[in-house]
């Protein structure tokens, strides 16, 4: 990726005086806005190319046709942002949120995508292979990923392939799991409180010390289950008494540590 070389840096320009700049035809090209609020801002065919947009808020904000070639755009938030035919060559869209973002006919060559969030509701450009791209979403394809850092809070991750993820420690309070693959993934200490597990495949995860408070497990599959020691159970949906026996048959040392966040052992939270 050609490395980034900022001429200008307009931190504190408030959204008038950009709007100002881009009518009187100013280039906003290799400038640095980082932590700039431009919220439902019309930048349709702006050139930003080469320009550091770290952290800057473009919810629901106009990008069509927008240049954005080479551009930092590291936890920039793009949420419902309309980025159809925008040029987004060889940029970092590293922690990204394209949650309902319209990208349908945006260039993505060479672009980074690792660990940015989308959702059902998300537009690609045709044929572009978003499940292979790094990017967290339904259906993604995150076999082995390291996403132990990530926030993922809420997520919807329906039908991902997570199969031997390391996700120890990782926030998925509320997540939407349902049919996941998760077979050899390492859920140690992870935050899964509230998660919709229904039909995920669990075969052989490590769950030691994690947070299942509340989730709906209905139909999930946790043969093989490795280590419980410490996770817990209370208030879980969808746990049928046969794999109930199947947990408490663990050893009475895993069964009776207890988790540091709850403050509850295992085999309490499995009465």
């Amino acid at each position: 990726m050609t490395s980034l070389t900022v001429n200008v840096s307009f931190p504190n320009l408030s959204t008038q005086a950009i709007q100002e700049k881009l009518a009187n035809g100013e280039s906003l090209a290799r400038t640095n806005l980082q932590g700039a609020n431009l919220s439902q801002m019309d930048l349709s065919g702006a050139d930003l190319s080469g320009s550091v947009l770290i952290g800057v808020n473009f919810s629901h904000a106009n990008l069509s046709d927008a240049k954005l070639q080479d551009c930092d755009l590291r936890g920039a938030n793009l949420d419902s942002c309309d980025l159809s035919g925008a040029d987004l060559e060889s940029s970092i869209l590293f922690r990204v949120n394209l949650q309902g973002c319209n990208l349908s006919e945006a260039k993505l060559t060479e672009a980074r995508l690792e660990l940015a969030l989308y959702s059902a509701q998300t537009t690609w450009p045709e044929g572009y292979d978003y499940r292979n791209s790094g990017a967290v979403g339904p259906r993604a394809n995150l076999n082995g990923a390291f996403l132990n850092s990530a926030n993922l809070r809420g997520v919807d991750l329906r039908g991902a392939n997570l199969r031997g993820a390391y996700l120890s420690g990782v926030d998925l309070t509320g997540a939407n799991l349902e049919g996941a693959y998760l077979s050899g993934a390492n859920l140690q200490r992870a935050f899964l409180t509230g998660a919709y597990l229904r039909n995920a495949r669990l075969i052989g995860v490590e769950l030691q010390g994690a947070d299942l408070r509340g989730a709906d497990l209905t139909d999930a599959n946790f043969e093989q289950v490795q280590n419980i020691a410490g996770a817990d159970f209370s208030h879980v949906r969808g746990l049928s008494e046969a794999e109930r026996a199947v947990l408490r048959s663990f050893p009475a040392e895993d069964l009776g540590t207890w988790n540091a966040f709850t403050r509850s052992n295992t085999a309490r939270s499995l009465a």
